[in-house]
């Protein structure tokens, strides 16, 4: 799989990769690239429209300055001056001329019967005039201004809104404002007075403005075919003038601009360069504002074209490619496929041959004879390497039958000798034990026994010359008989361990809380003294068959080693549970401390008699001794323990036979 993959991942990752790379990078730059053509597109007409301007105010101020202006001001009539003024406004252009008085007063004015407003003689551009300086610069008119300067300009200025999609929400249903071009420049009239010459042109409905705006800047062949240029003129949001069509023969004057656009022309400001929905289809747009002589903005300069045939052509070649490279993989693969096929089935076959012999199957070749190449070699060296080591095989297994029978009666002798050397280094250490205690016992029974005989007399005595003075003490009088008991109990078990089968006790059915809490009390002095807890749960409700001394002295010792373990006090907690082990029923009883807990190396040697690790202060028979006593009676004694967190023993005894059990409970 690895060599198909570094067979097929040229073809089939890496160069897809690539090609998705540099067709996401092609259209990147092709969008960009539509987009700056478009931005010098507005470039032009905006310059176009600059120049426009220039040119009315180079005409009006020439005019103002000709020999002929000025011969017709100095004359004084005006009937010849709105002549002259008349002859002028066709032959330049003009919609309208007319002269002012430095004070606003009119002078003359063409067409006959214009009468410029107030707002008109106060505008910023006729006041720069006044003031001595010729400009030029789009202001909007509105309908009453635009009738005093002539009903013609009234007319050709009215548009009527068309409902357009994606425009935003208006009530109006009539664009009767104009947008002029209006050009002012200084004067002398006659008698040496100051004036000001003024003339302007309505864009509203001027297509032949924004028609040469278009064919300067999609002249024929700079779009490829089925594409096509538009340019327009807004007042506001509405086109007034423009080239785009509604259907066949019909412009779309009174349709608006999408809500987008104009928040972001008129709105913020910005120039807009993008694709945008012009009327009924999707065109690569660029938007600037216009600004009036007050610098507000009041409409907008569009140019654009249309965006299907760009999408067309870049859809072409997206597939052209993926076409091109279809086939190419159509070719190149099988022949790759055909190549690789030639090194891994190969392989595939030594890989298969080796994984027989690691089966077992020694017989197991390639069988590639027909290849003389490198891999041919290789499986031929491979076969012979494979009879090699069949032969090597055979060998080793008829030597390793021979040394595995030697072996087998080397260690069947070694097994039978270590056993028997165990057994009798067992029976010497455990005589060599019972020898010394068998001495130890014999003195101790002579040393102790008479100084506990004599305290056992001076407390009959006692008892008797107190009488019913005794009656206070009594618990404590019983406590003292059980303790020398206990001593006579401590050295018989002593000789009991020597010599356990002289001294074996009667085995009773018990119950194993009533135990515990007897046990308990002989400690209570112990655990109090180191400020231990007591923690008790008896939950086992069956009867054990022990004798009740023996497993009271097992508890005694048990609870003894947890207090020791514990100086700095702790928690001490003995639990009884029925429990059943190996099918047999059976009491459990667990001794669990908090203390410093055994070393996990000791742990396989706490039975073991004479181990302590208490250094002189033990004689290392308890637990071995209550380990005999509970394997006697039929159970089982374990240990748990994690150093530095406590201990844990086990006792298991099985459940006393029934006739036992009911004759304990009654």
């Amino acid at each position: 799989m690895r060599l198909l993959a570094i067979a097929l991942l040229p073809m089939l990752i890496i160069l897809p990769v690539v090609l998705l790379l540099v067709v996401g990078w092609w259209t990147r730059q092709f969008d960009r690239l539509l987009i700056s053509k478009v931005q010098g597109d507005l470039t032009i007409a905006r310059q176009y429209l600059d120049r426009l301007m220039e040119r009315s105010d180079e005409t009006l101020h020439a005019l103002g300055d000709s020999v002929a202006f000025e011969k017709v001001a100095e004359g004084g009539d005006r009937g010849a001056l709105d002549a002259f003024l008349a002859a002028r406004r066709a032959a330049l252009g003009f919609d309208f001329l007319y002269v002012l008085e430095a004070d606003g007063a009119l002078v003359a004015a063409s067409p006959p019967g214009a009468r410029p407003d107030a707002g008109l003689a106060s505008s910023a551009v006729v006041e720069r005039a006044r003031a001595g300086t010729a400009g030029s610069a789009i202001d909007v008119f509105g309908p009453e201004t635009l009738a005093r300067l002539s009903p013609d300009l009234e007319a050709r200025a009215r548009v009527e809104l068309v409902p357009t999609p994606g425009a935003g929400p208006t009530a109006r249903a009539l664009e009767e404002r104009g947008m002029v071009v209006q050009s002012a420049a200084p004067v002398r009239l006659a008698g040496d007075r100051r004036g000001v010459l003024v003339g302007g042109v309505l864009l509203n409905r001027n297509l032949d403005f924004i028609d040469t705006i278009n064919d300067l800047v999609y002249g024929r062949g700079v779009l490829p075919a089925g594409s096509e240029g538009t340019a327009t003129l807004f007042l506001d949001d509405v086109r007034i003038s423009t080239n785009v069509r509604l259907f066949e023969g019909k412009r779309a004057l009174g349709t608006r601009v999408s809500g987008e656009v104009r928040a972001a022309v008129l709105g913020e400001g910005r120039v807009w360069l993008d694709r945008a929905f012009v009327v009924n289809d999707w065109y690569i747009s660029a938007y600037e504002p216009i600004l009036d002589s007050a610098g507000h903005r009041v409409g907008m300069l569009y140019v654009g074209f249309l965006e299907a045939p760009f999408l067309a052509l870049k859809r072409t070649i997206l597939i052209a490619v993926g076409v091109g490279f279809v086939l190419v993989a159509a070719v190149t693969i099988p022949i790759l496929l055909r190549w690789a096929a030639g090194i891994f089935r190969p392989l595939e076959a030594m890989n298969v041959t080796i994984s027989k012999v690691e089966e077992g199957d020694l017989s197991a070749r390639t069988g590639l004879s027909g290849q003389s190449d490198e891999i041919g070699r290789l499986s031929h060296h491979l076969d012979a390497m494979l009879d090699l080591l069949r032969q090597r095989d055979a060998e080793l297994r008829r030597w390793a039958d021979e040394l595995d029978a030697r072996v087998a009666a080397r260690t069947r002798e070694l097994q039978a000798a270590n056993a028997e050397l165990a057994a009798a280094q067992k029976q010497l250490v455990m005589s060599g034990k019972l020898a010394a205690i068998g001495e130890i016992t014999a003195g101790i029974a002579h040393e102790i026994n008479n100084p506990v005989a004599v305290i056992q007399g001076n407390l009959d005595v006692a008892r008797e010359l107190l009488g019913r003075a005794a009656t206070p003490v009594r618990t404590e009088f019983n406590l003292i008989d059980q303790q020398v008991h206990r001593i006579h109990i401590i050295v018989s078990k002593l000789l009991q361990f020597a010599r356990p089968g002289e001294f074996a006790g009667v085995s009773d059915p018990v119950m194993p809380r009533e135990v515990i809490g007897d046990s308990l009390l002989l400690v209570q002095h112990l655990v109090s003294r180191a400020e231990i807890a007591v923690v008790r749960g008896d939950g086992a409700g069956r009867v054990v068959f022990m004798n009740r001394v023996e497993l009271q002295q097992v508890l005694i010792n048990l609870m003894v080693n947890a207090v020791h373990a514990m100086p700095g006090g702790g928690t001490l907690s003995l639990e009884s549970r029925d429990e059943t082990r190996g099918g047999r029923a059976g009491v459990a009883i667990v001794v669990r401390d908090t203390g410093m807990g055994i070393p996990a190396a000791h742990l396989a040697r706490v039975f073991d008699p004479f181990f302590t690790t208490k250094g002189q202060g033990g004689t290392g028979l308890g637990l071995s001794i209550s380990y005999t006593l509970v394997e006697r009676a039929g159970g089982i004694m374990g240990v748990e323990s994690v150093e530095g967190v406590g201990s844990a023993f086990t006792i298991w005894l099985p459940q006393a036979p029934p006739a036992h059990d009911a004759a304990s409970r009654s």
